[in-house]
């Protein structure tokens, strides 16, 4: 699953570890993350959403949110 924080993250010019120590995990943790292949826990969203001045679905929902069915 692709979100908008790494296009985020690369608009506002932050690195990977920035984020990673932002919400303390190790930097390979935090590149999972980001290509979806473990899960953000709710509170890393709000710490990142926070520092992003962001809602966290303006972040966290899928790239190709718009263009889901809801069944």
């Amino acid at each position: 699953m692709q979100y908008r924080l790494e296009s985020i993250r690369r608009s506002k010019k932050e690195s990977q570890e920035t984020l990673a120590k932002l919400i303390n995990v190790d930097v390979r943790t935090y590149q999972n993350k980001e290509k979806g292949v473990t899960q953000f826990k709710q509170n890393e969203m709000f710490i990142i959403a926070r520092h992003y001045n962001c809602k966290v679905d303006e972040i966290f929902l899928p790239t190709n949110f718009e263009n889901q069915e809801v069944l």
